[in-house]
């Protein structure tokens, strides 16, 4: 039985434990009363029963998957002869690998020998038996669980607390799975860029004013020692943000004021759906037009009144990406401007003051918390785009704050830097990582910069 039919058939299992359970607590309060007589809502017990027979088995049916894998290679493996033991860890790999993927049809028998389809037909063996036991013990755990949970259902049993309590503690292992993600993607970043830092000094990769990453094969090869100077591209990410923000944030507020203050119900009905439109729209269409509308129509324009424009330029890259982000700063700083309580319009525009008084002076103002967590948001994004960099603005890491020539950007290295199959072993490689911790701190410095803006406000207008 696949994990997916077992998957469903226990959500199945859940849902008739949870009738099961409504049933049972209708059933009990008969002789004491009736429903009155029960501590919690019938539907409390329902919600009880289902996760006491789908909450463990849910757990097992996931650690089975997770280590199925692991226990399906060591026992191949070990029914293998001892010259194939014998290999080197990655040729075993690949010679597991080669089984698996006869025994689940992707290559024909002629291209394995007689012990590789001895170990496929193991591994079959082995497989279905795997899947029996697993229906069985999820099936198994289910039924015992709905079984303990309706043998409890009294009604002086507290069945919202039993719920809530379980509900509390599946919000803290969802709090605490994202706290120890975020966590092993820093660790992990952190450790390669140490690797990194080993073979290229932490000062000349921060202070570098040139960056090519290009390792020679050979000593003696020219450019044998890579430039690994982050400056050039940080500067380039600064600039195109710039450009983009220059565009986004004025248009994005000014849209977000007429919206909510100016505009009619019916427009406003129709208008920001159409504007928000913008934000689900693929990054690479954004990418296809900077390159082949924007870029030239801008180098046209610098040419017709003499400015050298380079045919990719920060400036297209920054005009397309701040167009992008409007949608985010237009709708998440109209939600703030709406969420402003009435009785502050109606107390300054009662007082005498115009609706521009009122915009300035007392609604921008209180929302001005919201509005910078908008621009945050904004800002990151533009910090983190690819591919319309990729596209309109190019790969050449120049040291430059001319937003008419060709940049670079940090996350358009990193792509350039792990395209392939490549090897951990080399700092080109590993600069990727270096270039992904550096603009993680960026990125924490932008966040508690925002933060202190907030807090300082919010309690002048509280």
């Amino acid at each position: 039985m696949q994990t997916s039919t077992i998957f469903l058939a226990l959500l199945i299992l859940t849902v008739v434990s949870f009738i099961l359970g409504l049933r049972r607590s209708h059933t009990v309060s008969v002789g004491h009363g009736g429903v009155k007589s029960l501590h919690s809502l019938p539907r409390h017990y329902g919600y009880m029963t289902a996760l006491w027979a789908g909450l463990p088995a849910l757990l097992m049916l996931f650690f089975w998957v997770v280590f199925e894998d692991k226990v399906l290679y060591s026992l191949v493996i070990a029914n293998l002869p001892d010259s194939v033991k014998a290999m080197q860890e990655s040729q075993l790999g690949l010679y597991y690998n080669q089984v698996v993927s006869f025994a689940t049809g992707n290559i024909e028998s002629t291209q394995l020998n007689e012990d590789q389809i001895a170990a496929a037909a193991y591994y079959n063996s082995l497989l279905s038996t795997g899947n029996f036991i697993k229906g069985g013990l999820v099936f198994a755990i289910a039924i015992f669980g709905a079984s303990l949970a309706l043998q409890r259902i009294r009604p002086a049993f507290r069945a919202r607390n039993n719920v809530e309590t379980i509900i509390k503690w599946i919000l803290f292992a969802c709090s605490f799975i994202a706290v120890l993600t975020t966590a092993g993607i820093v660790l992990s970043v952190l450790f390669e860029a140490m690797r990194f830092f080993q073979s290229i000094p932490i000062t000349d990769f921060l202070f570098g004013l040139e960056w090519s990453p290009q390792m020679a094969i050979r000593a003696d090869q020219v450019g044998s020692s890579g430039s690994f100077g982050f400056v050039p591209l940080f500067v380039g990410t600064l600039l195109i943000t710039a450009v983009a923000m220059f565009i986004a944030v004025p248009v994005g507020l000014m849209s977000a004021i007429y919206m909510s203050e100016y505009a009619t119900a019916r427009f406003r009905t129709i208008s920001k759906p159409i504007l928000e439109i913008l934000a689900g729209v693929p990054t690479v269409v954004y990418g296809f037009f900077a390159a082949l509308t924007v870029a030239p129509f801008i180098r046209n324009l610098g040419e017709s009144i003499g400015l050298s424009v380079s045919s990719e330029s920060a400036l297209a890259a920054g005009l397309v990406m701040g167009i992008m982000i409007i949608p985010f700063v237009m709708s998440l700083s109209d939600d703030i401007i709406n969420a402003v309580p009435d009785t502050m319009r109606e107390a300054s525009l009662g007082l005498g003051a115009t609706m521009n008084e009122t915009i300035r002076k007392v609604l921008l103002p209180a929302a001005l918390p919201g509005i910078v967590g908008g621009i945050l948001l904004a800002v990151s994004r533009a910090i983190g785009e690819t591919m319309i960099v990729v596209m309109a603005a190019g790969l050449s890491a120049k040291l430059t704050i001319n937003p008419l020539e060709a940049v670079t950007t940090v996350t358009v290295q990193i792509v350039t830097l792990l395209v392939g199959d490549q090897e951990f072993d080399s700092p080109k490689t590993l600069a990727a990582f270096a270039l992904g911790l550096v603009l993680f701190f960026v990125t924490l410095m932008l966040n508690i910069i925002a933060l202190y803006i907030v807090r300082k406000y919010r309690e002048q207008y509280e």
